[in-house]
């Protein structure tokens, strides 16, 4: 017998491995001169850039002592990290459960790019949606 069986649906150990989005990771789109582009916004909006664009950070409000970050990073445009969309953009989800995800987009029939890619800051794979957007999926360490 599963021991999580008669618990509600809603309570934490119910609800962590449910495999979904959990917020928005990153948003990346084309630009002519990144550097350009990174310096117009650190000079006009006070945003604080690096090589890599900036990094947004915010607390979780059910768990307060969790730090979530966005990434907003200007690409290069004509990179190919964004393909096989032809858009200009790319959003990252932040995801709980990612392996449970994929096998759920699969047995959707959505198009996964590539194997979960592991690193010391996370999971990540990439999907196609319905309108020919790329979607990084990002789990977070």
């Amino acid at each position: 017998m599963n021991e999580h069986e008669n618990e509600p649906a809603n309570t934490p150990s119910a609800t962590a491995a449910t495999p979904k989005v959990t917020g928005i990771g990153g948003i990346f789109f084309f630009s002519d001169n990144p550097k350009e582009t990174r310096e117009w916004y650190a000079n006009n909006l006070g945003i604080e850039v690096n090589d890599w664009g900036s990094t947004f950070e915010s607390r979780n409000l059910d768990k307060p002592d969790e730090v979530n970050a966005l990434q907003w990073t200007p690409f290069k445009k004509g990179s190919d990290y964004f393909a096989p969309s032809a858009k200009e953009f790319m959003i990252n989800y932040r995801v709980q459960n990612i392996e449970g995800l994929v096998s759920k987009l699969k047995e959707n029939g959505v198009t996964v790019l590539d194997e979960i890619a592991s690193y010391d800051y996370g999971k990540f794979v990439h999907i196609m949606d319905g309108e020919g957007n790329k979607i990084e999926l990002w789990e977070p360490s």
